[in-house]
């Protein structure tokens, strides 16, 4: 039996889950209006299951970005740390003249000379710290007080400063926790001036840092989790923490810059890496899941005459009709469906 005249979809799933069809006409419009669709000749199930629109990526195994410090004074430089060491709260980064820079731990870099009557998030972050450490008599809050003017002198003194009971820019170092020294670009007996580089440091756990195309910017949203795949095939679970844009400098003359999308993904098993000082590694985000849903192969899609999706069903009398779907993911070839008479099981014709 001859078929009625029907706009058939053949769909390709593009990149960030996109449909693009082809429309094309399945059978002859010059046909008979009441001409009947002949029965399907290939078929697929209709399948419930969990969809997600996944992808993997090309990632790198090791201490996550790198942060330099830089001296704030001049003098010459009488001690580094060695690269590879680790270094926390209370602790000397590097010193000049003798007098040592300590790291402490906050959000915000020092950027100012802190003395009574200051006020600001980096006059908490000291007294935090100073808590932290073991001192007392003051209020841990934003402002600088004469007791806290107090608790710094008592700091000073034990670390070798001159009491003045304010702490001069240089002093200090914040950072959000503990250290590692990655790589020194100055040596001990330098002489050093005030934004000189001294050396680079990274966290002190391990990260994985992934440059994703800028079309792929779906993949990366902070906080969601991703599995990362380890040289050995091993598996560990990872959080997204960080997401930045990059804009990578163009290679040649005739070539324009290039926007990147930098992800720091954050490891739950440190033991599990721990092997690994530096590797590559593969890294599978999930853009979006859909649970419990019913999916047919996106060839199944049929672009109906009178607007919207379909797919061909078998009807009672070796003959078939359509039935229009509304479609929601689309993920691995497969697309979520759903509509009157759409169920599990549910045979539905797909092209050979």
């Amino acid at each position: 039996m001859a078929r009625r005249a029907l706009l058939t979809a053949v769909a390709v799933l593009a990149a960030g889950g996109g449909l693009t069809a082809t429309l094309l006409t399945r059978g002859d419009s010059s046909q008979a209006a009441d001409d009947a669709p002949a029965a399907l000749v290939n078929t697929a199930k209709v399948t419930r299951q969990t969809l997600k629109d996944t992808d993997t990526a090309d990632g790198e195994l090791a201490y996550g970005t790198s942060t330099t410090a830089a001296s704030r004074g001049a003098g010459t430089l009488t001690w580094l740390p060695e690269s590879g060491q680790q270094i926390s709260r209370g602790q000397t980064l590097y010193q000049v003249n003798n007098l040592p820079t300590t790291l402490l731990y906050g959000a915000l870099p020092a950027y100012r000379r802190l003395a009574e009557d200051s006020e600001g998030q980096d006059v908490l972050q000291l007294e935090q710290n100073l808590k932290a450490l073991g001192y007392d008599g003051f209020t841990v809050d934003d402002t600088y007080t004469s007791a806290t003017a107090e608790a710094v002198e008592e700091w000073q003194e034990d670390r070798g400063l001159e009491e003045t009971g304010v702490v001069e820019l240089g002093q200090v170092v914040f950072a959000p926790a503990a250290v590692r020294v990655d790589s020194l670009q100055a040596q001990t007996a330098d002489q050093v001036t005030p934004g000189q580089r001294l050396f680079s440091y990274t966290g002190t756990t391990k990260a994985v840092t992934v440059e994703l195309e800028a079309s792929d910017q779906r993949l990366a949203k902070k906080g969601a989790t991703v599995t990362v795949t380890l040289p050995d095939d091993k598996t560990v679970t990872g959080k997204i923490s960080e997401v930045s844009t990059l804009i990578v400098p163009a290679a040649g003359q005739d070539q324009e810059p290039e926007t990147k999308v930098e992800v720091i993904i954050a490891l739950s098993n440190q033991k599990a890496v721990a092997a690994y000082s530096l590797a590559s590694v593969d890294v599978t985000f999930t853009a979006a899941e859909r649970k419990n849903v019913l999916t047919v192969p996106v060839a199944a899609l049929l672009a109906l005459q009178e607007g919207g999706f379909g797919v061909e069903v078998a009807g009672g009398d070796g003959t078939t009709r359509y039935l229009p779907v509304k479609t929601g993911l689309f993920a691995a070839g497969r697309v979520e469906i759903s509509g009157k008479g759409i169920t599990e099981g549910l045979a539905v014709g797909v092209p050979k």
